[in-house]
């Protein structure tokens, strides 16, 4: 890594002003809270910050008056993650975030055997001034939607930004909600779903409904919009946001998501769908920085609407 201080970067000088000895690492987080505790410890470890003129560690203990320098290095590139010339559709984009409408088919984020050809490769493309994540050159996902589901993410460009955005998932202030359209008639207009979801106790490579010690809490509401049949148009909300978990909560209900090739065994289906027919309809936020409420749509992809009208017609 470099030097301290050498070339481009952000040098801080804080005056330690409390009455009682407190660690470096837990104060320095005080200070810069869009920064984990654990990047601040590995700006420590590198020797980017100084007390008094000495490089400090993180168990070091702040005393009133004591001189305090961090210095924060530019992001660095990841090798593995090259900017891609991908389309994108941006439903909104400032400074601090980007919400898109995802399509389907475009894995979000690049892992082994699939390192390009992502959102974020096209993210990385799209932002060229991007101030990086965790000490690395690259966007943060807030959340994820998976390949073949179409919709509304936001993508934050910054630390700040990022961690006030995963606060308002996991206290609920961001609402998620979705269209799908699932297998037969559901027998009520309006429900709940709430299921532990954890690996598949068979099929390691997929997610099911599981006693709630060997997963993680989840909660799904659902809304009939319209019924065709033999197949129902739902509106879901999401509590949580657990990986697969409106198709699995989905396919544990009896009513799997149409063209689901992982948790459903139908299909047969009316149109040709490049996977499960769910779309992230909406997303509403604070925005990280101003704290205004903002909310998004998505529109439907050409796909989901000729299969709504193929049912229509049925």
């Amino acid at each position: 890594m470099a030097e301290f201080g050498e070339g481009e970067g952000e040098l801080l000088s804080l005056e330690y002003p409390r009455p009682l000895p407190m660690r470096l690492d837990r104060w320095l987080v005080s200070q810069r809270p869009e920064q984990s505790r654990a990047r601040i410890q590995k700006f420590i470890d590198a020797g980017y910050v100084r007390v008094n003129g000495v490089t400090g560690r993180a168990k070091t203990p702040l005393r009133p008056g004591d001189a305090v320098q961090l210095w924060m290095p530019p992001p660095e590139p990841l090798p593995y993650l090259k900017p891609e010339a991908i389309p994108l559709d941006v439903l909104f984009e400032d400074a601090h975030l980007i919400v898109l409408n995802k399509p389907a088919g475009l894995t979000v984020h690049p892992a082994p055997g699939n390192k390009d050809g992502t959102l974020v490769n096209g993210l990385l493309h799209h932002c060229p001034d991007l101030p990086g994540i965790g000490g690395e050159m690259r966007p943060g996902i807030v959340h994820r939607l998976d390949k073949d589901t179409t919709g509304c993410i936001v993508i934050a460009k910054s630390q700040e930004a990022l961690v006030r955005l995963q606060v308002q998932i996991q206290k609920r202030i961001a609402s998620r909600e979705y269209l799908g359209v699932v297998h037969g008639a559901l027998g009520s207009e309006a429900g709940t779903v709430i299921g532990a979801i954890g690996r598949h106790p068979i099929d390691r490579k997929k997610y099911a409904v599981v006693a709630d010690d060997q997963g993680r809490y989840a909660c799904t509401h659902w809304r009939l919009l319209e019924r065709f049949g033999d197949y129902s148009l739902l509106r879901f909300k999401l509590d949580t946001g657990r990986t697969h978990q409106i198709r699995v909560h989905c396919a544990h209900l009896g009513h799997p998501l149409l063209g689901d090739a992982t948790y459903s065994r139908c299909r047969k289906l009316p149109v040709e769908l490049h996977g499960q027919a769910l779309h992230a309809v909406e997303l509403g936020l604070d925005h990280p920085i101003t704290g205004e409420r903002m909310v998004f749509e998505a529109p439907l992809p050409e796909s989901f609407e000729r299969l709504l009208e193929a049912l229509r017609r049925r």
